[in-house]
C-alpha cells in the first residue's frame, strides 16, 4: 500500500540546522563572540535569530572550521526546508539504502535522505566525515536551492572565472548560476577558489545568500 503525502511529512521533520562539530549544538540569546572579524557576520547572526543556525556553543561559531559532508547536507536539507511532504513513496526509504557511509541512527541521515530525493547530487560513497570544497558545497546547495525555489531553467553568458581551468567539469554549470543568483562571488582577482575547503562562515553567507534569493523570487 502506497503511504500518503501526509504520512512521509510526519515521517520527514525539518530539522534545524545542526551545522555543528557533532550534531548537538546549544542554542542562546547571547551572540557569538567570535564573528567580529569574520565577513558576513551580520548574515551569519541573521540565520542564528531566525533559527536556522546554531553555534558550537553558546558564544562560539567557529567560522573557520571546515564544513564536513554531514553538516552541509544538514545545513542545505534544513536551511531550505527539503523534504519528502511531496513525493510520493512505496515506503519511507532508509539512508543506509541510498548511500554506503550513512547509518540510518545517524543524526544526518534524514538530511541525506530528504536532499537525496529533492534531486541534489550526493555520491553514493560519499564520506559524511569528509570535509568539502567550495566548489562540492556550492554544487549541492544550487541544486538545492533551485529544487526548493522551482526556479526556471536560465540562460546565463558564463563569467570569466579566473582559476576556471581548477572547477570540476561537472560543477561549472551550478557554480556559474551560482554567481547569477549571487550565492558566490568570486574574489579581487577573479578566482573561485573551487578546491579550497568551505568554512563554516563561507557556508552560512552562501545560504543566506541562497534565501534571500528565494526570497526575491518567489514561486509563481
Amino acid at each position: 500500500m502506497r503511504m500518503r503525502k501526509n504520512a512521509i511529512a510526519a515521517l520527514a521533520t525539518v530539522a534545524l540546522l545542526s551545522f555543528s562539530i557533532g550534531g548537538h549544538l546549544s542554542a542562546a540569546d547571547s551572540q557569538f563572540r567570535d564573528l567580529d572579524h569574520v565577513n558576513g557576520k551580520e548574515k551569519i547572526l541573521s540565520l542564528k535569530e531566525r533559527g536556522l543556525l546554531k553555534g558550537a556553543s553558546d558564544m562560539q561559531f567557529l567560522p573557520s572550521s571546515k564544513v564536513t559532508a554531514a553538516q552541509g547536507i544538514q545545513l542545505i536539507s534544513g536551511g531550505l526546508q527539503l523534504s519528502l511532504a511531496a513525493i510520493d513513496l512505496n515506503q519511507a526509504p532508509q539512508a543506509s539504502g541510498l548511500f554506503t557511509q550513512i547509518k540510518d541512527t545517524a543524526w544526518y541521515a534524514e538530511a541525506f535522505i530528504n536532499a537525496y530525493y529533492n534531486g541534489v547530487d550526493i555520491p553514493k560513497d560519499i564520506n559524511p566525515a569528509k570535509a568539502l570544497t567550495k566548489e562540492e558545497f556550492t554544487h549541492m546547495l544550487i541544486q538545492g536551492m533551485e529544487k526548493a525555489g522551482a526556479l526556471p531553467m536560465i540562460k546565463i553568458a558564463p563569467a570569466n572565472i579566473a582559476d576556471d581551468s581548477e572547477l570540476e567539469p561537472s560543477y561549472q554549470g551550478s557554480i556559474q548560476r551560482s554567481l547569477v543568483y549571487k550565492v558566490n562571488v568570486l574574489d579581487g582577482k577573479g578566482n573561485f577558489h573551487p578546491k579550497s575547503a568551505i568554512t563554516r562562515a563561507e557556508a552560512a553567507v552562501m545560504l543566506y545568500n541562497a534565501l534571500e534569493y528565494l526570497n526575491a523570487h518567489p514561486k509563481s
